[in-house]
């Protein structure tokens, strides 16, 4: 949404924000001249609040009380007013390595450790999830078409274990018919290639081939090869509906937002029935934006896809081995977040586990 403020909208809008977060009651001008150098009237504070509310910042609860932010004021609050706490990123980064030795840690209690410690820093719930099949190495893959235009892939990892999925092929052309016999013959030649590049790596690593070595005849499959292989590996990689650690239930339970009891039952089925769902919400691709820098995202109340979640924050990240996403860490709890402090906090989270997870033997 593009809302244009003027300097002064804006500082009255972070102060009304940052006040809402920090008491949990609709805020009035009368609050923010006292406590923040605005440098203006009361009446001009009450006029920019005004404006505010007609652009769908801000809105009233009830007639007499102050205002609240909405979620598109929560938005501009994250991505224009605001800057990730650098010292509360080297605090945190201080803390998992202060209590956590990844040394003589198996990969499960080093994530239940990093869990429990950001939710006890963050108040929120903490989402982390582990892991599968990180260590198993491709022995066999091949493209099997099965009717006209539509292929099987089939991967036999090191342990035996088989995995599959059905592809559309891409189209050659506007006026090419699929030839099944010349089909039969690219696919065996596309299989070959892909034996020779992938065999004895990681499931991980099957979105890195260099795809510029690909023949010039079989050109059209490379990005379609790219995104279905990147696509296959993140669905074998996807956990079963236990693996995902949740820690700090106790602690999100505590915020005023949580007091109905109604609401807190659909979020504890979410997180103990329907994992699959929040762990392909929160294990999206990231891209980093700078080198060591994980990108952070981050879902404010109606952005969240889950009826469930709609009226929280997910803030999210990926963590790495290399180059490859391996597990995502996150944290839920209301949209009345201190999200410099929690951003800052899941960015590093992510960057530690993404160190220790290079270390680790995570077989």
């Amino acid at each position: 949404m593009q809302v244009q403020l003027t300097n002064r909208q804006q500082h009255i809008l972070w102060a009304t924000v940052r006040h809402y977060i920090a008491t949990a009651e609709p805020v009035g001008s009368k609050a923010l001249l006292e406590e923040y150098n605005l440098g203006v009237s009361s009446a001009t504070i009450r006029n920019a609040m005004g404006v505010l509310e007609k652009a769908g910042l801000l809105y009233q609860p009830h007639t007499s009380a102050g205002r609240v932010p909405s979620d598109s004021g929560y938005r501009i609050y994250v991505d224009q007013l605001i800057t990730p706490s650098e010292t509360l990123a080297r605090q945190v980064e201080a803390t998992l390595q202060n209590s956590l030795n990844w040394e003589d840690s198996s990969l499960e209690s080093l994530l239940q450790g990093a869990a429990q410690i950001l939710a006890t820093l963050s108040g929120c719930i903490t989402l982390i999830t582990i892991p599968q099949n990180v260590s198993a190495m491709v022995r066999h893959l091949q493209l099997v078409q099965i009717e006209v235009g539509r292929v099987m892939l089939i991967v036999v990892t090191d342990n035996y274990e088989t995995h599959s999925a059905l592809l559309d092929l891409p189209p050659k052309g506007k006026n090419t018919q699929f030839d099944p016999e010349v089909i039969d013959r690219e696919l065996q030649l596309v299989s070959n290639f892909l034996n020779s590049q992938l065999r004895g790596r990681s499931l991980l690593e099957v979105a890195n081939l260099n795809w510029s070595d690909l023949d010039r005849e079989f050109q059209h499959y490379g990005e379609y090869l790219k995104n279905s292989l990147a696509e296959f590996s993140r669905r074998s990689l996807t956990p079963g509906v236990t693996q995902i650690m949740v820690r700090g239930m106790a602690e999100v339970l505590r915020q005023p937002e949580f007091a109905q009891l109604q609401q807190v039952q659909t979020i504890i089925q979410l997180l103990e029935e329907e994992q699959e769902q929040l762990w392909r919400l929160i294990f999206e691709e990231n891209e980093t934006e700078e080198v060591g820098k994980p990108r952070v995202t981050v879902r404010i109340g109606s952005e969240n896809p889950l009826e469930p979640i709609r009226n929280c924050s997910l803030i999210s990240s990926t963590y790495r081995r290399g180059s490859s996403q391996v597990g995502s860490v996150g944290v839920l709890g209301p949209t009345r977040l201190d999200y410099e402090g929690a951003i800052a906090l899941v960015a590093a989270a992510a960057e530690y586990l993404s160190e220790a997870f290079s270390y680790l033997n995570p077989s």
